[in-house]
């Protein structure tokens, strides 16, 4: 079976809306995938305000911007199968929507970006919600990647993903797969080159010109959340609003800060493999983990990364540029593949939900 699918990711480090339109072929029970064309459209500054604002917004506000959001997604989809002449091509659209609210202790999740609108401006079948049917059966409704990454990219036993949440899966010795959030990431990075007129740290050269603040590392490693056993997730709020708080109240330079927190999520990535594999020693030839995600781009990040998980013989590879940047939209088409063919799209073995699940709302473009 082979599936032409659009997949829509956008992440918490708003850095824009990741487009892919890829071919994904199943051959008993074997997946492969094709990019044929894929896109990362940049927010404008007014959406930009709107998407980082909505947390704030009143009942009847953030039910307005979600469908409008979907109406804009709807739009940037028309332009790319416009652009890229897919017309008749696309046999449906998987939306991850941008999470605004997470809170699956209270089972509640929430990714605006209306499924109905963006199926009615594009008239063509849409799956979103994806992360609601795990979230309802207990689960914490992420990461939902490990689905994808287990089916799509075989061969390794982990994998860790640099967004604007660092996040890591991977097989137990017990034969478990397991994943979970691991630490904020770019979007704590991003807000700090921001305050030097930087968007971002481009391989990171102003965190590798910065010094370690060992006083802020030691309070931010001391973090209550990084001492909980998975699985566990974290909201963007960890990061706006527990982490970069702390980074403020230390009177450092702002590179000296970038240079601390790529330490942090250095040395958290470190524990995340000690918490999986307790015990761990290095093997002949050594274990090899794919990073994607735009933090792959980081070389700074990654080569620190590199060098603490070298101890516990790890080598970090970084795939092909299309699948680091557009890895969790591929998998976002997957997952709409899977919930098309009524299958298990949601591990509870890696989000902790009473059971798997088939997770997705389906919205019908045409009668």
């Amino acid at each position: 079976m082979v599936y032409k699918v659009i997949g829509l990711m956008s992440g918490s480090s708003l850095d824009g809306l990741d487009i892919v339109f890829a071919e994904l072929t199943e051959v008993r029970g074997q997946w492969t995938y094709a990019i044929v064309a894929a896109d990362c459209k940049p927010y404008t500054a007014e959406w930009l305000g709107k998407l980082a604002g909505a947390p704030q917004l009143s009942a009847k506000e953030y039910l307005l911007l979600h469908s409008a959001y979907g109406h804009y997604l709807g739009e940037q989809v028309n332009d790319f199968i416009q652009q890229h002449q897919l017309d008749h091509q696309v046999h449906f659209i998987a939306s991850h929507g941008h999470t605004v609210f997470h809170a699956p202790a209270e089972r509640m999740t929430a990714q605006i970006g209306d499924g109905a609108a963006i199926s009615a401006v594009t008239n063509l079948p849409v799956i979103s919600d994806l992360r609601a049917m795990d979230v309802a059966l207990g689960g914490q409704g992420a990461p939902i990647v490990p689905i994808g990454e287990k089916l799509l990219l075989p061969g390794f036993s982990g994998w860790l993903n640099l967004g604007g949440i660092a996040n890591i899966s991977a097989e137990t010795a017990a034969g478990k797969f397991v994943a979970f959030d691991i630490c904020p990431a770019n979007r704590v990075l991003n807000t700090l080159s921001q305050q030097l007129g930087r968007e971002y740290d481009e391989n990171g050269v102003l965190a590798s010109n910065g010094i370690v603040d060992e006083a802020l590392l030691a309070r931010l490693n001391a973090l209550p959340y990084y001492g909980q056993n998975f699985p566990k997730s974290l909201a963007n709020e960890f990061g706006t609003d527990i982490v970069l708080p702390i980074i403020r109240e230390h009177s450092i330079s702002i590179q000296g800060k970038l240079r601390t927190y790529v330490e942090h999520v250095a040395q958290q990535v470190y524990e995340a493999i000690l918490k999986i594999h307790p015990g761990i020693t290095p093997t002949v030839p050594a274990r090899k983990l794919p990073v994607t995600g735009g933090g792959a781009f980081n070389t700074f990040l990654v080569q620190r990364i590199h060098d603490k998980l070298e101890q516990l013989g790890i080598d970090v590879v970084v795939p092909d540029e299309q699948t680091v940047a557009y890895k969790e939209a591929i998998i976002m088409a997957l997952i709409g593949a899977l919930r098309w063919r009524q299958e298990e799209n949601v591990l509870s073995s890696v989000t902790g939900a009473s059971r798997n699940s088939v997770g997705g709302a389906l919205w019908m473009g045409q009668a």
